[in-house]
């Protein structure tokens, strides 16, 4: 399958720039469709930024067009298990020891496990679809196989939407991390933008296969920051009052607990398995997409095993005053420690997520025109001006809501629920599912289908309305930080 950034599937007649490419013959979203009878690639003189035939000869646009294949199709599986991996593990390992406060050490491990495999279940779904459905380069795309325009325009507002909010929360953690290790001497905002700025250049390059390389020091830096922290928590406690029996962890939630906290503490186990939302445009660039599921069980796996040991051993070591994101949780010293280790991944996997936002929005600007393979100095400039304005909107967005816990939870409520369960479910039932859905063949993903979508539906529906109540909560009472001020860490 060659490489797709649009969702318009080009004819298999376009074969000039199909052929030039490593997949020669198949169809291809990303081969210009052969509908200008001015030009053979299907270039129109009044595309945006486009390269018009006065501009290029037909010989030039060709090679553009065969390279910009060739380079957007180099993926394999070990490399998509690292992208889905950084994707989603940074902020969500970060979130979870507090979520195991909210909802007591018994609750926090069985979601976790539980919600990790579901999302297994369901990435091995929307995988089905990209391989029956292969012009399928994008969770917009699959919108519209399920509802035609509408939800190709519904879903593609939705997947920018998460995905801003996602890189806005890295942006804010990366101001929390810097400000840490500052002592707070200088205002946070310089600090955010600062994380901003290293958001942008870092998504600067198009390629998935590019990112994966950064993803390899991106997954180091999160595993030893967080085994630093619990290293150092973990001796903290020891050597405290009581030693380890003397941590005020429970089993139990937390006494007091409302309605909305523990939705909210929900919603950030949810955010963590977030990997699903960017799995059509990874596996677009696919060599061999049909390889897609090696690197969702080790994804997966990896991303269970981490989840369960941060949030429990943190939890454990620390107790009822663990912070959120919990590197604030192993001191000054150690915190400093981590968090500097931890910069890598907090500015790799947010620059991931702008990838994924971008090729869709940028591949949807310029479908008829060689700029979407962005190797041009026109589609570079397009390129690197859609980065600027989407990591500027992300940062808005991290100082507007300057609250991590309830940022990430606003963003799984509102986006991942669907992305990673409800949707897949409905695309089982409408677009896979062959017979009858409680027939033998059929029964048992049926049925995983059904929870998927009722975990999915619950979380859409209390999860946003139990974080819009903590962020007002919080905002009243003053524990939350005012948006565009200066905060301490």
């Amino acid at each position: 399958m060659a490489e797709q950034i649009t969702s318009t599937p080009a004819p298999a007649t376009a074969t000039a720039a199909v052929k030039a490419s490593a997949d020669s013959g198949k169809p291809s979203a990303a081969t210009p469709p052969a509908s200008s009878p001015s030009h053979p690639l299907g270039l129109a003189d009044t595309d945006i930024f486009g390269e018009t035939s006065e501009e290029m000869d037909q010989d030039r646009l060709k090679q553009i067009a065969a390279a910009g294949n060739a380079h957007f199709h180099r993926l394999g599986w070990k490399r998509l298990a690292v992208v889905t991996i950084v994707e989603a593990v940074a902020l969500g390992a970060l979130s979870l020891p507090a979520a195991y406060h909210t909802l007591g050490m018994f609750a926090g491990v069985f979601l976790t496990i539980t919600l990790g495999f579901i999302a297994i279940f369901t990435s091995w779904l929307v995988g089905q679809v990209k391989l029956k459905y292969p012009e399928t380069a994008s969770y917009a795309d699959a919108g519209r196989l399920l509802l035609g325009r509408f939800g190709y325009e519904v879903f593609g507002a939705a997947l920018v939407l998460e995905l801003v909010m996602v890189v806005g929360s890295h942006a804010l953690t990366g101001s929390i991390a810097l400000s840490d290790l500052n002592d707070g001497r200088t205002c946070s905002i310089v600090f955010s933008a600062v994380s901003a700025i290293i958001l942008l250049i870092l998504a600067i390059p198009p390629s998935f296969t590019e990112v994966a390389i950064l993803g390899y020091i991106d997954f180091g830096s999160i595993v030893a920051a967080v085994g630093i922290t619990i290293i150092a928590t973990g001796i903290q406690a020891r050597d405290g009052p009581g030693g380890l029996s003397g941590v005020g962890w429970s089993a139990w939630p937390k006494e007091g607990v409302t309605f909305s906290q523990a939705f909210v503490a929900v919603s950030n186990i949810i955010f963590a398995f977030s990997f699903a939302i960017g799995q059509f445009s990874f596996m677009d660039e696919m060599h061999t997409p049909t390889d897609y599921m090696k690197s969702i069980w080790a994804s997966g796996l990896i991303q269970i095993a981490i989840y369960t040991l941060t949030g429990a051993l943190c939890y454990a070591f620390i107790g009822p005053s663990v912070q959120s994101p919990a590197l604030l949780s192993a001191g000054p010293l150690i915190s400093k420690i981590a968090f500097g280790i931890a910069l890598p991944v907090i500015f790799i996997s947010g620059s991931i997520n702008s990838t994924v936002a971008l090729r869709y929005i940028h591949g949807r600007m310029f479908k008829n025109s060689v700029l979407r393979y962005i190797k041009t100095p026109r589609g570079w400039a397009s390129w690197i001006g859609l980065v600027t304005i989407f990591t500027l909107v992300a940062w808005v967005i991290a100082e507007a809501i300057p609250i991590f816990s309830d940022l990430l939870s606003l963003a799984s409520a509102l986006f991942v629920s669907g992305f990673s369960f409800w949707i897949p479910a409905i695309m089982w039932f409408k677009l896979l599912c062959q017979g009858k859905w409680y027939t033998g063949r059929n029964l048992l993903i049926s049925i995983g289908s059904i929870v998927a979508f009722i975990i999915g539906a619950v979380t859409l529906v209390a999860g946003t309305y139990s974080t819009i109540v903590d962020i007002i909560k919080e905002t009243n009472d003053g524990s939350a930080h005012s948006p565009f001020a200066c905060r301490s860490s």
